[in-house]
């Protein structure tokens, strides 16, 4: 049996070549994939991108790029890397369709943290609650309640709904609704409004409170009362001018009127004679 040497010996060549090829490929395409992801997660800090975002984009920068030098790798070693993709390919999308949600929520996620709807420490009003929000994550933001209850809603939910942020304003209007009796003086009702205004220091002088005859209503004459207060006095001041007003109103003799509805009864004659 004759052994060709000299090709054996130029086919082992060729083929450590490719190996050190291969190998010099990953270790550089990897130091190259990690400096990458270390760019971009500085630049996003510096354009003060949350935290949580940050490391995940890095991280899946970095193993999308590692992916791709291993890919380049195999090649290298003479490996067909059409069938490689091709496989690599079906399981991203396997993956996508059995992750959708999640992806969703984290392309919701995302954009909350790029368009900054909200912060944390913001009360905000969404998906069917009014909370402060406590923290920010990729798939969920975390809610806490009036009570203390914690909500976890996922993004998806957020972003898909209208957003109210209650202090993203430093001030904001306090809407009342006062119901005097018809006999009662309404500009003696107004100057009692006014006066409670002018006596709570946390009320604001710009923009001026609004007093104004809003309704007539089936059994009130309805007033608005609006007073700006900075947004952090908001509860505080609404609840102290709604015990103010009510007993303001009993000094000064106005009443407030409750719903009420007369009944009138009538009898016809020929019933009238029977019952006699």
């Amino acid at each position: 049996m004759n052994i060709n040497v000299d090709a054996i010996v130029g086919w082992g060549s060729i083929y450590a070549i490719n190996i050190i090829g291969a190998l010099l490929i990953f270790i550089i395409g990897k130091w190259l994939a990690r400096r990458i992801a270390d760019l971009l997660a500085t630049l996003m800090k510096k354009n003060n991108v949350d935290l949580t975002l940050v490391n995940f984009l890095k991280n899946l920068t970095y193993y999308i790029l590692v992916v791709l030098v291993v890919v380049a790798a195999v090649g290298r070693l003479g490996v067909n890397t059409t069938s490689f993709l091709t496989i690599i390919g079906a399981a991203g999308l396997a993956i996508g369709l059995a992750l959708k949600d999640s992806l969703s929520n984290f392309a919701a996620g995302v954009m909350l943290v790029l368009f900054r709807p909200f912060t944390i420490g913001d009360v905000v009003s969404t998906a069917g609650i009014t909370a402060k929000v406590e923290k920010i994550t990729i798939f969920n933001t975390l809610f806490c309640t009036a009570d203390n209850q914690l909500v976890i809603v996922p993004n998806n939910k957020i972003i898909s709904d209208i957003i109210t942020n209650i202090n993203a304003k430093d001030t904001r209007r306090i809407d009342l609704v006062v119901g005097i009796s018809y006999t009662d003086d309404m500009v003696q009702t107004k100057g009692v409004l006014e006066r409670l205004a002018k006596e709570d220091s946390r009320v604001l002088t710009d923009p001026e409170t609004t007093v104004a005859v809003a309704e007539l209503a089936d059994s009130s004459v309805n007033l608005v009362f609006r007073p700006w207060v900075k947004t952090a006095d908001y509860w505080a001041v609404r609840f102290d001018l709604t015990e103010n007003i009510k007993n303001a109103l009993d000094e000064a003799g106005i009443s407030i009127p409750f719903p009420q509805q007369d009944v009138h009864l009538f009898v016809e004659k020929e019933e009238a004679a029977q019952v006699m």
